[in-house]
């Protein structure tokens, strides 16, 4: 097949996580869009709200020059992007569920504004809206992915990716986020990927160091996956093999018109909330 990204299997980690949590999941929030606005949908949770409103805040200090990225309050810049935020837009049901959500919002911001570490030194900026790259040009399949930080490391002329985590659960070991966003920094900018992090921005107040995976075999891994996912699309075999699970549930509710419409978020996607769930199980996990 030739290479062309417009018709490409594209897949990134939550594509992929998706897949394979429930084919049926992956076919709802990745390629199903609604009739009437051509729109892809999304289910608005306040840990979602929560993880957006900081890695706003957070992501955007990397285009400013160093001396510049805390010359104004950050908490000031938070409470600015919480405003997309409030209520059911972001998946608040009353006001005091959004209070506890916008203090941790609010807490995390201030704990690196005290400890900005390597928020406070050089960084690299991919220039790519999205960055992505061919894992295989001959089967037309991309990967891709937003990086929350590459932090430059002039000793080496290298790079660090750091993530940032503001769920209060500690990725899995085996989790491909971090392999995907190291092969991503390697391919989609010059310099040797040298180091990698996730920050728990809840609980620590430095980034977490973590083992570079052994990326030949990372990219095999997560290679195979597409080449499931693009099987299966062609087959039309997105099924759920339980016929109902608690990937794909919530948004078959979605799809049955059974959710509430509160908008449309910055990536164009048509975002919904779901009244009937109580407060735990609307928890969700911030990735």
């Amino acid at each position: 097949m030739a290479k062309d990204k417009f018709t490409a299997t594209w897949v990134s980690h939550t594509s992929l996580s998706d897949f394979l949590n429930c084919p049926r999941a992956y076919y709802l929030r990745n390629v199903y869009r609604r009739p009437d606005s051509n729109h892809k949908i999304q289910i608005t949770t306040p840990p979602l709200s929560l993880g957006s409103a900081v890695h706003e805040v957070l992501e955007s200090l990397s285009v400013l020059q160093t001396r510049e990225r805390f010359s104004e309050p950050l908490l000031l810049k938070f409470d600015l992007a919480w405003e997309k935020y409030h209520g059911r837009t972001g998946g608040f049901f009353n006001m005091d569920t959004e209070y506890q959500y916008k203090k941790r919002g609010q807490e995390m911001v201030k704990r690196v504004e005290k400890n900005p570490g390597p928020l406070s030194t050089l960084a690299v900026k991919i220039n790519m809206d999205y960055p992505y790259y061919y894992l295989s040009e001959e089967e037309n399949i991309i990967l891709g992915g937003r990086i929350d930080w590459l932090q430059y490391l002039k000793d080496s002329d290298s790079v660090k990716v750091i993530d940032f985590k503001t769920g209060r659960r500690e990725e899995d070991s085996d989790s491909l986020q971090l392999p995907i966003y190291v092969l991503l920094s390697k391919n989609c900018q010059k310099r040797e990927v040298t180091g990698a992090a996730y920050w728990y921005l809840e609980s620590s107040d430095t980034p977490v160091e973590k083992t570079l995976p052994d990326l030949k075999n990372c990219e095999k891994e997560i290679l195979e996956i597409a080449r499931k996912i693009k099987v299966s699309k062609a087959l039309d075999k997105l099924k759920c093999p339980t016929s109902g699970c608690k990937y794909c549930e919530p948004y078959e509710k979605i799809f049955r018109n059974e959710a509430e419409f509160v908008g449309i978020n910055s990536y164009g996607q048509d975002c919904f909330i779901l009244p009937q769930q109580t407060e735990e199980s609307r928890e969700g996990q911030i990735l």
